[in-house]
């Protein structure tokens, strides 16, 4: 199959793998009990997050783990500065105060252990299983908190009762739809790299991290339409949480460590749009359009600073 024919098929089937994922697992947790907060959190966020995963582990087992590191650093930049961006000129983002004073932190924090780990040049599976071992300590306490707090939600529409066989069907296929639509979009990616004489790094970084974070975009730019501004940020939050611990720590014990080859520039990047957040989120605990277009600016510069600067 062509490269390009197969990026395309295997992201559109990705893309409808991820939507199936979400639907089946969102309700089976509100089955068990779990809030809409800790859905939005966690279920949705971490779904959403899902063919980052699946792609970035394939990458790993083919050899190609320079693309799960680029597809991290990339889609954390696409959520924080690509998607928030373009949410916040559809409309001013407000958010949930949990979101601000817990979540925000938190994903600051994620972000300079991760950084630290990637700038030393090598992830091995000891740190790997750290960063795994962060992402369900975060987990847990997130869901035993959101417990605690029943009237919180991430956006005030009811979640729709679907039926448990449903639920179930739609998980299974949408991970059957993850798995083959990777495969394709891994295969892909490595092979058009190759034609254009890009690194595997550079692949991830951009088509490959754009790609893969179509579905946070989706549900975002879906749930800003509707007012619910903070599903938005909690999805993204949530997603990116799950990228720098679940995702790279999976990847790393995948692949048996992994030899990073981001530059300074990378890292310095996703250091200054993730501390950017925070004081976003303070002015007035809303992101306005302003703010959303020097996001927007900021990640569009960062792409064309890539493609002049060091593959040109």
């Amino acid at each position: 199959m062509p490269p390009f024919l197969s990026l395309i098929i295997g992201l559109a089937v990705l893309t409808l793998g991820a939507e199936l994922l979400v639907r089946g697992s969102a309700a089976l947790a509100l089955r068990l009990g779990l809030t809409p907060l800790v859905v939005g959190l966690t279920v949705v966020a971490f779904g959403t997050s899902a063919p980052e995963l699946v792609v970035s582990l394939q990458a790993a087992q083919r050899g190609s783990a320079e693309i799960a590191v680029g597809n991290v650093v990339g889609s954390n930049l696409c959520n924080l500065a690509l998607i928030l961006g373009i949410c916040a000129l559809i409309r001013p983002l407000t958010t949930n105060r949990a979101v601000i004073w817990r979540e925000v932190p938190i994903l600051i924090g994620a972000t300079l252990i991760a950084t630290a780990v990637l700038a030393n040049g090598y992830i091995s599976v000891a740190e790997g299983i750290g960063l795994v071992v962060g992402l369900i300590i975060y987990t847990t306490v997130t869901i035993r908190q959101a417990r605690r707090e029943p009237d919180q939600t991430l956006g005030t529409e009811k979640p729709s009762v679907m039926g448990l066989p449903l639920a179930i069907g739609l998980s299974l296929g949408g991970l059957i739809g993850l798995l083959y639509g990777s495969d394709l979009f891994v295969a892909g990616a490595v092979e058009i790299a190759r034609l254009w004489g890009w690194s595997e790094t550079m692949i991830g970084l951009t088509i490959v991290a754009i790609g893969t974070s179509l579905p946070e975009l989706a549900i975002s730019v879906v749930a800003v339409k509707k007012g619910e501004t903070d599903v938005a940020i909690g999805n993204v939050v949530g997603s990116s949480l799950f990228n720098l611990l679940g995702i790279l720590g999976a990847a790393a014990i995948a692949a048996e460590g992994i030899v990073v080859t981001l530059q300074p520039h990378d890292l310095g990047m996703l250091i200054v749009i993730t501390l950017a957040l925070w004081p976003l989120v303070q002015t007035g605990s809303r992101i306005d359009r302003r703010e959303g277009a020097a996001l927007l600016l900021a990640y569009f510069a960062y792409v064309a600073w890539l493609m002049t600067a060091r593959y040109s």
